[in-house]
């Protein structure tokens, strides 16, 4: 056998050692499209990076990976940084990446507007989540850097704007790996104590990667997880971060928050004194109007000469009465005719006017009286009434009479 036959395994040792010693393999940048990228339980991520003609297989490991600043995506257009290695086991040379800068923009404005994507979707900046900003609030906790400028102007403007209110600082770092905690922790802080009734959360104006804290999902979801209000006072007017989205409300800088979050007492005490005039004058036309009542009131007669309405009062009665005197007697008057004329008719049947006429009225002996021949007898006694008085007889004989 040839003394340089070698195994499988010696011969991707050999060639893995040949490709680290080139110093040009070591310190790469490639560009490419990315396709397949998978991202692995382990935290590592795998992924092809391609043109038109050819393809690179791709690592990167848990640690480089959890720098990036952006979701990486098939489709992307991407130069990755790394060295060139062999993977001894499949025989098989892959790029060992450490970084990943997406093409045409910025990893910092890919991951913004990623994130940006993604709350809005889960619906962290959804108007009903705002929550309204006390009026006249007494203690405000500013969340920001000591050193800064910005928390002089704010605590310049606050006291300028509204004495009354008691500043509260929180002193955080705005900047660096450190930032994000440090604010999550002083929001939290807080809530918890209750120390304030708004939150200024924010920093003075720099570049995207200075403002970056502020961009930070964790800072985000702090701030949305809040019960006290927040106002979001980040960089200058033009810059904009995602806790600016998720903020109750958004100042274009630190010292424009600090006027949003207080009244100005200035403006306070001239709505009141135009108040105070306003209410004289509505005060003043109300005692004239009274007044002018007043006056119409005092040339009233009834109050010129009180019994002048009495007698008045006392004429009407008289007339009242009058009205119903008249009335019963005609009324009493008609009634008197009324039982004149009953009392004729009912006099005029009366059996007595009947017996005056020479009429009698026949009874037996019991009292009941005779219609017929036949309710009596010869011999029967009988009671006879007149005019005058009462004939008692005897019954001899009874006849009839006939009608034609």
């Amino acid at each position: 056998m040839n003394e340089n036959t070698l195994t499988v395994s010696e011969l991707n040792n050999l060639i893995k050692t040949l490709i680290d010693c080139e110093p040009m393999l070591n310190k790469v940048c490639v560009r490419g499209e990315l396709s397949n990228y998978k991202i692995y339980p382990s935290g590592h991520h795998y992924f092809t990076l391609k043109d038109s003609e050819s393809s690179l297989r791709c690592v990167m490991f848990k640690s480089s990976a959890s720098k990036l600043r952006f979701r990486p995506e098939s489709g992307m257009g991407v130069t990755a940084f790394g060295r060139v290695s062999v993977f001894p086991r499949d025989g098989a040379y892959q790029l060992y990446c450490t970084d990943l800068i997406p093409e045409g923009t910025g990893d910092l404005q890919i991951a913004f507007e990623q994130l940006k994507a993604k709350l809005a979707s889960e619906g962290l900046f959804d108007p009903e989540h705002k929550k309204q900003l006390p009026p006249f609030p007494k203690k405000i906790a500013i969340i920001t850097s000591s050193a800064g400028a910005a928390v002089h102007d704010m605590i310049r403007i606050l006291g300028k704007r509204w004495p009354m209110t008691k500043v509260i600082l929180l002193p955080v770092r705005v900047q660096g790996v450190e930032a994000p905690p440090e604010i999550v922790g002083a929001i939290r802080y807080a809530n918890k104590h209750k120390i304030a009734e708004i939150i200024i959360t924010g920093r003075g104006g720099g570049s995207i990667e200075d403002l970056w804290a502020f961009n930070d999902e964790r800072v985000a979801r702090a701030i949305y997880d809040s019960e006290l209000p927040v106002i979001s006072a980040v960089g200058h007017e033009p810059d904009v971060t995602i806790s600016d989205y998720v903020a109750d409300v958004r100042a274009s800088t630190p010292s424009n928050a600090a006027e949003v979050a207080v009244p100005n007492a200035a403006d306070m005490r001239e709505l009141l004194e135009n108040l105070g005039i306003r209410q004289s004058q509505a005060v003043r036309k109300k005692l004239m109007t009274i007044s002018s009542k007043l006056e119409e009131l005092k040339k009233r007669r009834v109050l010129q000469t009180p019994m002048a309405y009495v007698d008045s009062k006392r004429a009407e009665l008289d007339y009242v009465k009058d009205k119903f005197i008249a009335a019963a007697d005609r009324s009493n008057s008609e009634k008197r005719r009324d039982f004149v004329r009953l009392a004729a008719s009912l006099d005029a049947m009366s059996p007595l006017k009947v017996l005056g006429r020479g009429y009698a009225i026949a009874a037996d002996i019991r009292g009941e009286l005779v219609r017929s021949i036949d309710d009596v007898k010869p011999d029967d006694k009988l009671r006879l009434c007149v005019n005058d008085g009462i004939i008692k007889c005897r019954v001899e004989e009874s006849e009839a009479i006939k009608h034609e």
